[in-house]
Parts: C-alpha cells; sequence; structure tokens
C-alpha cells in the first residue's frame, strides 16, 4: 500500500473513530484496527495522534465547507442563499451519525492543551464566518449581520449535538430570516 493510500485509509478511519467516540477514547491502535494500516506505517505517517486529529479537522473542513457551498449555490438568488445555510444544517443534523459539530468536540476535548488543534478549530469557524459574511455581501444586506448570523447557526450546531434533534436548525432559519427582513 502506497503512502497516500495509507494516509487516505487512516484519515477514514480516525474521522469515523474520532467523530463518533471523541478524540480521547480512541487510541493509535483503534485506528490501526479500523484502517487496516499497520502500527508502524501509521507513526511513520503521523509521528503523533495529535498530528492525525489535525490532519482529520483540516480535511473534514474541506469536505464540510464544499458540502454547504455547494448545497447553497443551487439557490440562484441571493437573498435565499443565508436560509439555505440552515436548510443544511437541517439535513447535516438529521444524518444518522450527527454528533454535534467536530470542531467544537475537538475543543472541547483538546482546545486547552494542544494548539494545533486549537488552530484548526479556529480556522474552521473563521473560514465558516467570512463564508457568512459573502453571503451576507451579496445579498447587498449591512456586514453586522454576519455575527448574529454566525452565532445562529453555531448555536443551533451545539442545540443540535446535545439535542440529537434536526428542529434547532429551523429555529435558527426562522430568526435568520426575521434578522434578513
Amino acid at each position: 500500500m502506497d503512502s497516500a493510500t495509507a494516509r487516505e485509509q487512516a484519515l477514514d478511519a480516525a474521522e469515523r473513530l474520532f467523530y463518533g467516540r471523541g478524540v480521547q477514547s480512541v487510541g493509535m491502535d483503534d485506528v490501526r484496527g479500523a484502517s487496516g494500516v499497520s502500527l508502524k506505517r501509521l507513526y511513520q505517517l503521523f509521528p503523533a495522534k495529535e498530528l492525525l486529529v489535525e490532519a482529520y479537522l483540516e480535511r473534514r473542513d474541506v469536505r464540510w465547507r464544499g458540502r454547504l457551498a455547494e448545497h447553497v449555490a443551487r439557490r440562484e438568488d441571493p437573498r435565499e442563499r443565508i436560509p439555505a445555510v440552515f436548510d443544511w444544517l437541517e439535513g447535516w443534523f438529521g444524518e444518522p451519525d450527527f454528533r454535534g459539530c467536530a470542531w467544537i468536540n475537538a475543543y472541547g476535548e483538546l482546545g486547552a492543551t494542544s494548539e494545533r488543534v486549537a488552530r484548526q478549530v479556529r480556522a474552521h469557524k473563521r473560514a465558516f464566518r467570512e463564508y457568512l459574511g459573502a453571503l451576507v455581501s451579496d445579498a447587498g444586506l449591512p456586514g453586522a449581520l454576519t455575527g448574529p448570523l454566525f452565532l445562529l447557526a453555531e448555536g443551533a450546531m451545539v442545540t443540535a449535538g446535545i439535542t440529537g434533534e434536526t428542529a434547532p436548525a429551523a429555529e435558527a432559519r426562522e430568526a435568520a430570516r426575521l434578522l434578513l427582513g
């Protein structure tokens, strides 16, 4: 198995395990078993678990934001793209393996002790906020709406992760519509 394939297999397994069970409850041996990548190769690719967590969050960020943007771009009216963010969140919250926001979860577990993890989480949240800001700008709305919309989306993620319900997305969407006037 070449390094690129081994890396992808390790990241696939790490994502399933870290997101499903939490980062601290998963050891490198668990990742080895789930990925089929030998422990020696796993440590060659990721010399420390923290590096594997960082790579998992980075790759998940690209995928997550890509799926969101693809969904939102289907709306022709720029003003309808903002509520579409909450539509997408509602669909995500309803997925069978939804366990909350991977970045909030990782930050809660490791943010105080891992600068690498904290940096990945901050980069993800900053990029998401900037994406919302671009949607607000494209809709010709005041930039001051970006912060409240970001907080609505983040609050919906946390609430859905805790309750296991999709309703927080619908509630946040309705609050967003009120903000948008």
